[in-house]
């Protein structure tokens, strides 16, 4: 009853979409019934990522203090809304030079071009660039929480435009534009490397350039916990991401067919394997199953599964997802002790298990010929697809690193990127936005400054 009712709805749904085309759309050749399914998934799958946005406010939040988390939430949403700008008018050319992907208002991508829906055969130009923006939107979100508590707001303003509009597009172009990535024979069917490690090498970069937050380390070097709020917030966030992720690897099918529901089970398989790992490492290691850490499990693995999950089996999966969650927690505990502050593990989740995905796929990939792969070492496909892999992760881990070193020690040489301390001590919230989070975060003096005087209570 569910299957017939779920086919009902993807019929309706074809039929509401032929019919609202206008009459001179109608009178060309109409799209077929499977391009069009292959939109309205898409299009779905965009919407499951840039829901992402509100899971990675939530991770960020939930690990930081109730003093920011204002500006955390304003962080997310901007990386959206200015993400999504910047890359419509310059990132989409730069990332896939085609036909259609022009700057915003030129042919092809333009007022006419953009709105195009006589396609036979193919994606549409607008939903294909609503997937690809909300993929700009994740890589330079993931930098938020690498730099929370401590940056001024205008800092990360441009840091989400250059990172959207060009560091994020020129990865993109070697791999899945057709560039020479592509050429070479790297796989990265979801983004282990071209989204993810983007993003985390940014954020290590920022950390380490921005420097640690007041009293995060003893004066001997000793790292401090600095709690966060609320770790509910947190696993909710990570929930949400996991939802998310059924739009990021199953969407980067491009179409719907029946590899979308393998591809779905295999991100589960990823993901909760991330989880069990990261749970038993940080019990073994830390004496106690650590609900941050397995948290952070969940993601690593659902990340560096992006690469491979187009090649592999099951057992690769499971393999590629629990190693993930091993490392992310001896990376989160080598990252604090060597003197980096990165509050929510930005690096070790997208960073480094980005990287991981890239080599899991050299060597576990299993179906020679999927998606231009060969078959991984341990396959018997030799080491060239594994050599091909390293390549690419050392190359795009270059070219962001330096990218991102330029760009953030500019900002710290001008004096824009971080808050003074009395800002800091006192949250970015009231600071950066004139508003908080949770009324308690408000202080008598500020109730009043903000009230002409007047003390309002807040019980």
């Amino acid at each position: 009853m569910v299957r017939k009712l779920a086919s009902a709805a993807v019929t309706a749904a074809a039929l509401i979409v032929l019919l609202a085309l206008p009459a001179s759309a109608q009178d060309t050749a109409a799209p077929a019934t499977q391009v069009v399914l292959d939109n309205i998934f898409i299009f779905i799958a965009a919407v499951l990522v840039l829901f992402m946005q509100a899971g990675f406010a939530l991770v960020e939040a939930g690990f930081t203090q109730s003093k920011n988390a204002a500006n955390i939430m304003m962080k997310n949403l901007m990386d959206a809304s200015v993400g999504i700008l910047v890359f419509g008018a310059v990132g989409f050319a730069i990332a896939y030079p085609g036909d259609f992907n022009g700057w915003l208002g030129s042919a092809g991508f333009g007022v006419d071009g953009f709105m195009t829906i006589d396609a036979v055969e193919g994606l549409v130009p607008s939903v294909d660039f609503l997937f690809q923006a909300a993929f700009a939107a994740a890589a330079a979100t993931i930098v938020s929480g690498a730099v929370a508590e401590r940056t001024q707001f205008k800092a990360y303003i441009i840091y989400s435009i250059i990172i959207t509009g060009l560091m994020y597009p020129v990865v993109v172009s070697w791999g899945w534009g057709g560039g020479w990535l592509s050429e070479m024979g790297f796989v990265d069917f979801a983004g282990s490397g071209l989204v993810h490690m983007v993003g985390g090498i940014a954020a290590l970069v920022a950390a380490w350039v921005i420097g640690p937050r007041a009293g995060k380390y003893a004066p001997d070097g000793t790292p401090r916990a600095i709690p966060g709020h609320s770790m509910p917030l947190a696993v909710l966030g990570v929930m949400i991401l996991f939802i998310g992720w059924f739009g990021f690897n199953p969407g980067s099918e491009l179409a719907a067919d029946l590899a979308v529901p393998v591809i779905a089970a295999l991100t589960a398989f990823a993901g909760t394997s991330g989880a069990a790992a990261a749970m038993l490492t940080s019990w073994a290691v830390l004496g106690k199953p650590d609900l941050s850490m397995a948290g952070n499990g969940m993601l690593a693995g659902l990340v560096a599964i992006c690469s491979g999950i187009g090649d592999m089996n099951v057992i690769g999966t499971l393999l590629t997802g629990a190693i993930a969650g091993v490392l992310v927690t001896f990376s989160v505990l080598f990252i604090e002790k060597i003197g980096i502050d990165d509050p929510v593990g930005a690096f070790s989740v997208h960073g480094l298990c980005g990287f991981w995905g890239l080599v899991a796929t050299g060597l576990f990939a299993t179906t020679a010929g999927t998606n231009g792969a060969v078959d991984g070492l341990f396959a018997g496909g030799g080491a060239g697809l594994l050599l091909d892999q390293i390549v690419g992760g050392l190359a795009i881990a270059a070219f962001v690193g330096a990218a991102s070193l330029v760009l953030f020690g500019s900002l710290k040489a001008a004096g824009l990127l971080r808050v003074s301390l009395e800002e800091e001590i006192g949250g970015l919230d009231l600071s950066e936005h004139g508003t908080a989070a949770y009324g308690w975060d408000l202080d008598e003096s500020t109730v009043r400054s903000r009230n002409g005087g007047e003390l309002i209570t807040l019980d």
